[in-house]
C-alpha cells in the first residue's frame, strides 16, 4: 500500500530534505495540468539513472518523450535524478509521494531497487526501461530493446569505413545490456571484415561509469592513439568525452541511443537509436486505454521501426553503397536470416570469433 501522510508538518519537511538531496525536480506547469492547460489523463514520475536528464542518451530520451506527451495533454509528470547507486531506493520512496499512476525507472541498474519497491507497494504501477521483469512482478512492466541488432548495423558501417582496420568500443558499465551493444557491434565489424577480406581489430574498454566525461575522453584518446579511426560508445554521459576526443583527433565516432549528430557534426558516422521516449509514450497510452500489462516484459526490435533504428549524420560520411548494404542486412535480421549475438557466449557459438 502507498505511504500515508501523517504528521504532515514534520513529514513534509523530512521529505523535502530527502528529495533535495537526491536531486528531485518538478516541471513548473505539472502541478495539476499538462502544459496545454488540459487535464492530463495519466500522471507519472520518472526516476533517472546516474546520467540525469541531460545525459544526451536514454535518460534524456525518456524525459523528452514525457515532455512531448505533456505538451499534448496526455500526461503530467515529475522527475527525480539519481547521482549514485545509493540514490535509487530513497528516490523511489520519494516518487511515491506524487501518487502517480506510473513510476518509470530508467536504466537496467535500477532493477533491484525497482523490484523491491514494486513488491513493497503492490497498488503502485511501475515500468523499468532497459530491463526485463524476470520475476514477473504483477505491478511491474519490463521494457527491453534488441540493442545488438542495430549495433550490428553500425559495426558493419565502422568496419567498412575504417582505413586503419582498427576500431574501438567504449562501454559504460559491464552488464547484459551493454553486452548486447558490444557483441552486436563486434559481429557487424566481423561481417565487414569478411566482405573486405581483411582482419579488423576491435579495441574494447569500459569506463565503469555513465557520467564520467573525462574518463570517456581519456579512453577514446588512447584508442585513437593506438590506431583506431572509428569508435562506438555505449556509455551514456561518459560518451560526451568520446565525442570530444573524436573532434580533437579528427577521427570518426558512432553515437548511441539517440541521434547524436549535434555532438560532433563533422565526425559522426551514424548513431544507434533506441526509442526510449516512444516506449514511455506507448506505456502511457496503454495505461490510458486500460491495457497496462504489469507482470510482463515488452521487447522492441528492428521489426518495430521507430522503436529501434539507426540515424546517419548530415555529413554524408558513409558511402551510399554501404548504406544500401545496411538496409539489406537490416532486412535479413528482421527476416531471421541473420542471427545477431547478444553476449560473448553467443558470439563464439555463432562462429564470429573465428
Amino acid at each position: 500500500m502507498k505511504i500515508k501522510k501523517i504528521m504532515a508538518g514534520a513529514l513534509t519537511l523530512a521529505l523535502s530534505l530527502s528529495i533535495t538531496a537526491c536531486g528531485s525536480k518538478k516541471d513548473s506547469d505539472n502541478a495539476s495540468t499538462a502544459s496545454n492547460g488540459k487535464e492530463a489523463k495519466v500522471s507519472a514520475t520518472m526516476v533517472t539513472d546516474q546520467g540525469g536528464i541531460n545525459d544526451k542518451s536514454f535518460n534524456q530520451s525518456s524525459y523528452e518523450g514525457l515532455k512531448e506527451y505533456e505538451k499534448d495533454g496526455k500526461v503530467k509528470f515529475d522527475y527525480i535524478e539519481s547521482h549514485k547507486d545509493s540514490d535509487y531506493q530513497p528516490n523511489l520512496e520519494s516518487a511515491l509521494d506524487s501518487e502517480s499512476d506510473i513510476i518509470f525507472t530508467v536504466g537496467y541498474a535500477l532493477y533491484d531497487a525497482t523490484s523491491k519497491a514494486a513488491k513493497d507497494n503492490p497498488d503502485q504501477n511501475y515500468a523499468i526501461i532497459d530491463n526485463a521483469n524476470p520475476d514477473k512482478i504483477k505491478n511491474l512492466l519490463g521494457i527491453t530493446f534488441a540493442d545488438h541488432e542495430n549495433s550490428f548495423l553500425v559495426g558493419y558501417i565502422a568496419g567498412m569505413t575504417t582505413k586503419s582496420n582498427n576500431v574501438g568500443f567504449v562501454g559504460g558499465m559491464e552488464s547484459a545490456v551493454i553486452d548486447r551493444f558490444e557483441y552486436g557491434y563486434r559481429a557487424g565489424v566481423k561481417e565487414a571484415a569478411k566482405e573486405k577480406g581483411e582482419d579488423i581489430e576491435v579495441q574494447v574498454q569500459y569506463a565503469n561509469s555513465y557520467a564520467d566525461q573525462a574518463k570517456g575522453k581519456n579512453i577514446a584518446n588512447q584508442m585513437y592513439q593506438k590506431g583506431a579511426d572509428v569508435i562506438f560508445h555505449a556509455a551514456g554521459g561518459t560518451g560526451i568525452g568520446v565525442f570530444e576526443a573524436a573532434k580533437e583527433n579528427d577521427k570518426y565516432v558512432i553515437g548511441v541511443d539517440r541521434d547524436q549528430k549535434d555532438e560532433a557534426p563533422d565526425n559522426i558516422l551514424v548513431s544507434t537509436v533506441k526509442g526510449v521516449g516512444k516506449a514511455v509514450q506507448l506505456t502511457i497510452d496503454d495505461y490510458s486505454d486500460g491495457k497496462f500489462k504489469g507482470g510482463e516484459t515488452r521487447a522492441f526490435s528492428l521489426k518495430d521501426g521507430d522503436a529501434l533504428d539507426i540515424a546517419y549524420g548530415d555529413n554524408d560520411l558513409v558511402d551510399q553503397k554501404v548504406k544500401d548494404k545496411v538496409e539489406d542486412l537490416r532486412n535479413q535480421i528482421v527476416d531471421g536470416k541473420i542471427k545477431v549475438p547478444q553476449n560473448e557466449k553467443e558470439f563464439k557459438s555463432m562462429g564470429y570469433d573465428k
